[in-house]
């Protein structure tokens, strides 16, 4: 017979309460146990020292003949310094799945090609300034002439016809 020392859970809907118990690992995560060896209470605060009890002395008897803690269990029998958990790693956990980073992917290059456009029309304005500005300037100096010629040919006009 397997042992393994898990919790079985009580409590009412979204109010669990766990027992941390030593029992056949055939059998009903909520059924028949062997014993009971301590209590969890996830209700309560991280820091509250009555949201896991464990008896120590009944734990060590358990892993010596052998029980096999689950994941949970191992992690309080951890944190009440009976037996050593070993660290995990798991690198790809915070690596987003295939749809985001094709999601990403292309958010990126619509960022790229906005870039582009904006970069462009930054510089197509300026260059459009320039030419703007260049006939600009000399277009008043046209005007000037122009003002001016028809003054000169003015007088030349009255002067014929005081002849």
């Amino acid at each position: 017979m397997a042992i393994a020392l898990r919790l079985s859970r009580g409590g009412a809907k979204r109010r669990p309460y766990y027992r941390i118990v030593a029992a056949d690992s055939r059998s009903p995560r909520d059924g028949k146990y062997l014993e009971q060896i301590g209590t969890y209470n996830p209700m309560l605060a991280k820091d509250d020292p009555a949201r896991v009890k464990l008896d120590e002395d009944r734990a060590r008897y358990w892993l010596g003949v052998g029980a096999q803690p689950s994941d949970r269990v191992l992690r309080f029998l951890d944190a009440a310094g009976v037996k050593e958990r070993a660290g995990r790693n798991n690198p790809k956990k915070g690596e987003p799945g295939e749809a985001a980073k094709e999601r990403a992917e292309e958010k990126a290059a619509k960022a790229a090609e906005a870039e582009e456009a904006a970069k462009a029309a930054a510089e197509a304005p300026a260059v459009e300034e320039v030419v703007e500005e260049a006939p600009a300037a000399e277009a008043p100096a046209e005007e000037t002439a122009a003002a001016e010629a028809p003054a000169e040919e003015a007088p030349a006009e009255e002067a014929k016809t005081g002849d």
